[in-house]
């Protein structure tokens, strides 16, 4: 008998561990088609509404290649008339990604669609000027005489650019712009793209936000030592009240998060699941002091441009800001950052612009924060943002800024001019801003796992066609 019982309670066991597994299995599936349809419906909104393209071309070039072989099993619904897009997958985990104009795309999550669509009812687009020279207007003369560089040199080295050496690891540039003394010298444009359509730039958004944050400071609002910056902190003894607004900008917050972009990491997560991301990444641990351990941190971002919307009064205010104090100055008729469905600017992400508006973007760093002679930034924040992370050894980011690239494989140190700082964001998108060389250079594209751009060596031929400035 005993022996019988021992038996069945064994059996028990083991279907309570297959149960428990199969609900661990499960949920970990049920969580990835959730990132996976957050993921297609974001991106596929994006690359319809915001930059105009077929949608069959976005599902086929896009949302495929390495990487993305698990995107085959999701369906996508794009509606035209009502400017949205539900991806799922077999039915189940579905979302939907809505667009409005002047904000972008934005998952749906804790609010209607009709309150979403309030919120961006008295955006208008932006205007741009088609006479005027760049960066005044949207005019390019590419026949100018050229002053100071040799055109020979850059014309070889753009045509390299969007060169395929090795067809089985694609770079698939896109959209190549090179600013010299102001003016854009060269550009060039893959099949399907021109100098006027919005791209994402990922990551490059940071930079955006780092402007941001500059204006915010320039209205008397915020404080790079400003700290208990967020709600979720300010329970008794909470020691994430230390974390300052400097210690964000650096990546230095000393929060966990995991950048990790798999379909169970806290990036992805957050980036299409979570509705307010801010939230979710406010809410992680401290797991080290605040200012003494460096970690790249998409959440680090996104809970800084929370911090920049305490600021303002309403929604529409801060939804208003980046159109109203950056993007309309620099003439960035283009360029939006969206918001999640909370409200927030996705300023780790998010941000779509033309790759002649990313350019003015990194023409106002290279001026130091000045734009048609007048200061836009306040004195000092460009040098206090390419100021290295203590707690950085190899004083290769600033406050939200790139300053040096990745060793390139085969080269050592990356052969471009010490001075160089950059945007940088996923797929290898890039803003190369060289003061010695008066030279900003956008490069936007999908180069995907495995694909063969490489910065340093690819961007190195072009900065070569333009001498260092005397500094005598």
């Amino acid at each position: 008998m005993r022996s019988y019982s021992g038996r069945r309670v064994l059996a028990w066991l083991a279907a309570a561990v297959l149960l428990a597994a199969a609900i661990v299995v499960g949920v970990r599936a049920y969580r990835t088609a959730l990132v996976g349809s957050g993921f297609t419906a974001e991106l596929l909104c994006g690359g319809v509404f915001v930059s105009g393209r077929d949608a069959g071309a976005v599902r086929g070039v896009d949302l495929t290649g390495p990487g993305y072989e698990r995107l085959g099993y999701f369906s996508t619904r794009v509606e035209q008339d009502a400017r949205r897009v539900t991806s799922s997958v077999y039915g189940l985990a579905s979302q939907t990604a809505i667009f409005r104009e002047g904000l972008g795309c934005t998952l749906i999550d804790g609010r209607t669609a009709d309150t979403l669509r309030a919120e961006a009812s008295t955006f208008a687009p932006l205007p741009v000027s088609v006479d005027a020279l760049w960066p005044e207007g949207d005019r390019v003369d590419l026949d100018a005489p050229p002053q100071g560089f040799d055109k020979a040199v850059l014309d070889e080295a753009v045509d390299a650019a969007f060169a395929e050496p090795d067809p089985a690891h694609p770079r698939n540039t896109r959209a190549l712009v090179v600013v010299h003394n102001a003016r854009i010298v060269a550009e060039r444009y893959a099949p399907g793209f021109d100098g006027n359509m919005p791209l994402i730039g990922w990551s490059m958004t940071k930079a955006a936000l780092n402007a941001l944050v500059g204006l915010r400071v320039m209205d008397g609002k915020l404080a790079v030592s400003d700290k208990d910056l967020m709600p979720e902190w300010r329970g008794e003894g909470d020691p994430r009240r230390a974390i300052s607004l400097g210690d964000l900008l650096h990546m230095s917050s000393g929060l966990e998060f995991d950048e990790t972009y798999g379909p169970l990491g806290d990036v992805t997560w957050m980036l299409f699941v979570a509705g307010d991301k801010a939230k979710f990444a406010a809410a992680k641990p401290l797991i080290h002091p605040p200012g003494t351990h460096w970690k790249y941190s998409s959440g680090t971002s996104v809970i800084i441009a929370r911090t920049l919307r305490n600021t303002f009064a309403s929604e529409n205010e801060y939804l208003r800001y980046a159109r109203e104090r950056l993007f309309a100055p620099l003439g960035m008729s283009s360029a939006l950052i969206a918001p999640d469905s909370a409200g927030t600017l996705v300023g780790s992400s998010l941000m779509y612009a033309s790759a002649r508006d990313f350019a003015r973007l990194g023409l106002l760093y290279l001026q130091d924060g000045l734009w048609r002679g007048e200061r836009l930034l306040p004195e000092g924040w460009v040098n206090y943002s390419l100021t290295p992370a203590k707690s950085l050894t190899d004083k290769s980011y600033g406050a939200h800024m790139w300053l040096k690239l990745p060793l390139s494989e085969g080269l050592g140190e990356p052969p471009m001019p010490e001075d160089s700082f950059y945007f940088l964001g996923h797929d290898e998108q890039i803003v190369a801003i060289i003061p010695s060389r008066d030279l900003v250079i956008v490069r936007l594209g999908l180069t995907q796992e495995g694909g063969h751009w490489d910065h340093a060596r690819d961007l190195a031929p072009i900065v070569s066609a333009f001498p260092a400035r005397s500094t005598t």
